[in-house]
C-alpha cells in the first residue's frame, strides 16, 4: 500500500470520526434543547401557579374583607331597625300610660272597674283574710264596692266571706307636674295575704306591662316598619303623630279586656 492509499484511508477514517463526532454533538445538542426547554416550561408553570395561588389568596381576602364589610353594615342596620322599634314600643307604653289615668275619671265606670279587680285578686289569693292597697284618691270608692265584691267572692268559690282590711299605707298617687318622675299609680289595686307572704299587684299599670309582654309578639311587622320608616324619614315628631292617629296596641288590649267578670280575668291572668 502506498503513501496515496494510506492518505485516502486516513482522510476517510477522519470523515467517518468527525461524522460520528458531528452526529454526536447535533445529539447532545438536541438533547440539551430538550432537556432545557423541559426545565423552562416546568419554572414557567412553577411561577403561574405561584401567581395565580397568590391571586386565588388575594381574590380570597377580598371576597373575605367584602363579607365582614357587609355583615358589620347589615348589623348596624338590624340594630338601627330593633332601635327604631325599641322606641316605637316605648313610645306606645308611654302614650297607653299616658291614656290610663283617664281611666280614673270617669267615677261610675271606675267604680265596677275597682270591684272586679278586688274580686280577681281574692280569687288569686283564695286567702281568708287579706290586706288592699289603694290610692288614697281612691279609699271611698274602695269602701263602696267591698261588701258586693266579697259577697260576689264568696259566690263563686261557695266559702265565706272574706274579711278584707284597707291598709292605711297608700299606694302612690297619679302623676302631677310637680312629681312628673317620682313614684306614680294610675288606679287599681294590690291586694296581700296578712302574714305579707303572697302578693298580688292589680293596679292599671301592672295590668299594663303585662298586657305589654304579651301582647308585644302580636305587633305587625307591617305596623313596625311603617313607624320605623317615620321615624327614619320624619323624625320622633311624625312618630309621635302616628301613634296617636293610629292603632294604639297596649289601650286597645287593655279596653278590649274590660274586666267583664272575675272570671274571665282569673283565667286570662
Amino acid at each position: 500500500m502506498n503513501d496515496t492509499d494510506v492518505s485516502k484511508q486516513i482522510q476517510q477514517m477522519v470523515r467517518f470520526i468527525r461524522q460520528e463526532a458531528e452526529e454526536k454533538a447535533n445529539e447532545i445538542s438536541v438533547s440539551a434543547e430538550e432537556e432545557f426547554n423541559i426545565e423552562k416550561l416546568q419554572l414557567v408553570e412553577a411561577e403561574k401557579k405561584k401567581i395565580r395561588q397568590e391571586y386565588e389568596r388575594k381574590e380570597k381576602q377580598v371576597q373575605v374583607r367584602k363579607k365582614i364589610e357587609y355583615s358589620m353594615q347589615l348589623n348596624a342596620s338590624r340594630i338601627k331597625v330593633l332601635q327604631a322599634q325599641d322606641d316605637l314600643v316605648n313610645a306606645m307604653k308611654e302614650a297607653a300610660s299616658k291614656d290610663l289615668l283617664n281611666v280614673s275619671r270617669d267615677h261610675h265606670n271606675y267604680k265596677n272597674l275597682l270591684k272586679d279587680l278586688i274580686v280577681q285578686s281574692l280569687l288569686r289569693l283564695k286567702e281568708p283574710s287579706v290586706l288592699l292597697r289603694c290610692r288614697e284618691d281612691d279609699v271611698h270608692l274602695v269602701q263602696s264596692v267591698l261588701h258586693s265584691a266579697k259577697e260576689e267572692y264568696a259566690e263563686k268559690l261557695k266559702v265565706h266571706q272574706p274579711e278584707i282590711i284597707v291598709d292605711n299605707v297608700h299606694l302612690p298617687p297619679p302623676p302631677s307636674r310637680h312629681n312628673a318622675h317620682g313614684l306614680f299609680c294610675s288606679g287599681g289595686v294590690v291586694l296581700a295575704s296578712r302574714d305579707g307572704k303572697i302578693v298580688f299587684e292589680n293596679t292599671l299599670d301592672a295590668r299594663l306591662d303585662v298586657v305589654f309582654r304579651k301582647k308585644l309578639p302580636e305587633v305587625p311587622t307591617t305596623y313596625l316598619i311603617l313607624v320605623t320608616c317615620a321615624f327614619f324619614l320624619y323624625g320622633r315628631a311624625s312618630l309621635v303623630r302616628l301613634l296617636r292617629n293610629g292603632w294604639n296596641l297596649a289601650v286597645y288590649c287593655l279596653i278590649a279586656s274590660k274586666v267583664p267578670s272575675p272570671g274571665s280575668l282569673y283565667s286570662a291572668c
